[in-house]
């Protein structure tokens, strides 16, 4: 057997493949379960041995959530929110991360303590002064009260301005300031553009958390025609009756665009999470 075949079906080896092959199916089998129950009929959730196999019921599932709330007028909704707060928050926090990496300012350190501090205080706290200052402002059943609030992030900040003390060498930023670039020039033109990861990291982890929350939307959105999709599927919920399969084919195709976007940025996620852990 040559040094190649030695390597191949050594011992560290198969059971590194097999615990990748485990930990992907487990990943994986919560999104296949969905839709299987999706496409078939709420009995199939009683059955045993349950259904493993996709039914051919999904169409008149999805048509039934469609009768029941407007799930495009939902997703678009969700779409302007999480794409609106993912661009403000990859501006304003790679913005705040590069003056607290590279700029000097009286209260620095101490305000950026404060920063994270605040992300030591649970988000439900903030709920009943967050919802008054809506109210007061007029912004209850507006998708602002969802925007506004969130356009920035103590987690962002921290991790722009971790990502860019640790990769963005100070000479690069004197050689610029030589050549008469402004702070705010070193950040599109240098900065940014060195830190393409970290932004696209960032830009994902914000889309997924603000597509899936549920809470703060729940308590500011109470008309139908501002509901995000997370909130309308909500309603599918009867009083009496649970019809498990029509949730979940909703469900279903309301975690298909969240797949697509991970999808389309995943390469750009890992180098995010992995840079500078091998040289």
């Amino acid at each position: 057997m040559n040094e190649v075949g030695v390597k191949w079906y050594s011992p560290g080896k198969i059971l590194t493949y097999l615990m990748l092959i485990a930990i992907s199916f487990l990943s994986i089998f919560p999104f296949y379960w969905m839709f299987v129950i999706g496409s078939n009929h709420t009995s199939a959730i009683n059955k045993f041995p349950p259904a493993f196999l996709p039914g051919a019921n999904f169409f008149q599932n999805a048509q039934n959530v469609f009768i029941n709330i407007d799930f495009f007028k939902a997703i678009m909704n969700s779409v302007i929110t999480s794409t609106v707060i993912t661009v403000a928050v990859l501006f304003f926090c790679s913005l705040a991360g590069f003056a607290f990496a590279k700029l000097e300012f009286k209260g620095k350190n101490w305000l950026f303590v404060f920063i994270i501090a605040t992300m030591m205080v649970p988000a439900q706290l903030g709920i009943i002064p967050s919802y008054m200052i809506m109210a007061k402002l007029g912004w209850i059943d507006s998708l602002n009260a969802v925007i506004v609030p969130a356009v920035v992030n103590a987690f962002g900040v921290f991790w722009m301005r971790q990502y860019i003390g640790a990769t963005i060498p100070n000479e690069l930023l004197d050689a610029g300031r030589i050549d008469g670039c402004s702070n705010f020039k070193l950040y599109y033109a240098v900065v940014l553009p060195s830190v393409r990861p970290a932004v696209a990291t960032l830009g994902l982890i914000t889309f997924m958390n603000v597509w899936n929350d549920f809470l703060w939307p729940l308590v500011v959105l109470k008309d139908r025609s501002v509901h995000t999709i997370q909130i309308a599927l909500r309603t599918l919920n009867g009083a009496y009756y649970q019809d498990y399969a029509m949730i979940l084919a909703g469900t279903f195709m309301a975690t298909l665009p969240i797949l697509i976007v991970f999808l389309m940025f995943s390469k750009q996620f890992i180098a995010g999470l992995t840079e500078g852990s091998v040289k």
